[in-house]
């Protein structure tokens, strides 16, 4: 069994008592940072001693800063500044289960080693393979990857992981999800038995701690918070709601409330497409990120919702999976997750970082029944309140164009204004022809009089002429 380190009592800890290397120490003063986070008190020792981790902390509470600035103060004996790939092995690799988490974690480790001569890159779906593999030629020490691409550099024969020593599982419980046992088992049978293991993830199932059996050795385990909890800094509110008016609630919340920033969740891909359609059309600036866009238009929206430039961002969970937004002020749940701890990961999109956040789930009658499994995985009941509309959307006041009316559908003058036209008794004689009529001259267009052309036989050609 893995021991269960519990949260130490509040004792002030400061990120220099933390015996990270003053190059490290530099980079994380300079984003602003002093004091670390519950989750980076108690994980970052236990990394630097070179134990396998298993860490549970709400999204949002620095978890990546808590395996990432241990592990570059662990890999720093092996920096160089060499220009030879030889000199610059993947030492550790950092398995994500989507692109926009692989390219976030990618940032923070550029980010805090900025002042120390180790090399990153990432690697993830989407884009040709073929742009990724110079940075891999010219030799990085930290490899951060999606499985499956990460699985298609190897048949590609563009890296190596045999010198891999620090493995980090990033999002696991999302990973099992959405089916990456067997490539992770892949990539495990790639790796050095001899190797450093982490699991990082702000929840964990019982079936991802029975697996942790096969992945990691005697094990620690931290909790910064207890099991699927979510944050107490986000006020979570349900309104009740029919479905046909959710729409309506939705864009009557943004305006009502004058926010800049909400991040809208829906349960399919069809319905983040549709939903952020409407918004534009009622005047709401709005983009959609879900599994069907390329990775270039899910960063363009991306960048775009952190800058301000559109007001809502709807998102899928798999493509939201990781998103980090600063002070994000509002979720918006417009349709349940299936999965309770989905809900946990949603929410923790907002209130980030000790900041204050707001959830709001519309409900309607049918969701009923995973708002109470939500309650039940939170040991908490949220209070119901039937959800009012004070403005009618923009785009439910123009009236859609009539449809032409066919001619048995065309409305008709009153009875009083019609006449009735005297009948002709020709109409009513049969057809009988006329003794004068004559067949009708043939148009001379369409007159044979050209030569026809000789066609060459299927075989032996024309015929010669006599």
């Amino acid at each position: 069994m893995p021991e269960v380190m519990e949260e130490p009592a509040i004792t002030k800890v400061m990120f220099s008592s933390l015996n990270l290397d003053p190059q490290i120490l530099r980079a994380v003063e300079e984003e602003g940072y002093t004091e670390p986070t519950p989750i980076q008190a108690q994980a970052i020792p236990h990394v630097l001693a070179g134990r396998d981790l298993m860490a549970m902390a709400q999204t949002g509470t620095g978890k990546t800063a808590a395996f990432t600035l241990p592990l570059l103060q662990r890999l720093l004996p092996h920096a160089s500044s060499s220009a030879s790939p030889a000199r610059h092995p993947i030492r550790a690799l950092i398995l994500t289960p989507t692109r926009e988490l692989a390219i976030q974690v990618e940032e923070s480790v550029v980010t805090y080693s900025k002042h120390v001569p180790l090399r990153s890159t990432v690697v993830f779906g989407g884009i040709d393979i073929k742009t990724q593999k110079p940075a891999l030629m010219k030799g990085v020490e930290i490899l951060v990857a999606t499985p499956g691409r990460l699985l298609d550099h190897v048949e590609s024969r563009n890296l190596l992981l045999n010198q891999v020593q620090v493995l980090i599982l990033d999002e696991a419980d999302r990973m099992l999800d959405m089916g990456f046992m067997p490539d992770l088992k892949r990539i495990l049978a790639l790796l050095p038995k001899q190797r450093q293991t982490l699991l990082f993830s702000a929840t964990f199932s019982d079936d991802i701690k029975r697996l942790a059996q096969d992945f990691l050795i005697n094990p620690v385990t931290v909790e910064a918070e207890r099991r699927n909890t979510a944050a107490e800094n986000v006020k979570q509110s349900v309104y009740l709601v029919d479905q046909d008016k959710k729409f309506s609630v939705l864009a009557d919340l943004i305006r009502s409330r004058g926010l800049n920033q909400v991040l809208v969740f829906t349960r399919t891909k069809l319905t983040a497409a549709r939903l952020a359609r409407m918004l534009e059309k009622d005047g709401i600036a709005a983009d959609a990120i879900h599994g069907d866009k390329s990775q270039q238009e899910r960063i363009k929206a991306l960048d775009a919702f952190k800058e301000s430039k559109i007001t809502a961002l709807v998102a899928t969970d798999v493509a939201a999976r990781g998103l980090d937004i600063d002070q994000l002020p509002l979720v918006v749940n417009y349709e349940l997750p299936p999965s309770a701890e989905d809900y946990v990961h949603r929410i923790g999109r907002t209130g980030r970082a000790g900041a204050s956040g707001e959830a709001i789930s519309l409900v309607d009658d049918k969701e009923e029944r995973l708002l109470k499994d939500i309650e039940k995985l939170l040991k908490r009941e949220f209070p119901r309140e039937r959800a009012t509309v004070t403005s009618t959307p923009r785009a439910h006041t123009t009236a859609a164009p009539e449809p032409r009316a066919s001619a048995s559908h065309r409305p008709s003058a009153p009875a009083q204004s019609r006449k009735p036209a005297p009948l002709d008794d020709w109409f009513h004689k049969p057809y009988e022809p006329s003794p004068t009529a004559t067949a009708a001259e043939e148009p001379s267009c369409f007159r044979q009089n050209k030569p026809k052309k000789e066609i060459a036989a299927l075989l032996g050609g024309l015929s010669a002429k006599r």
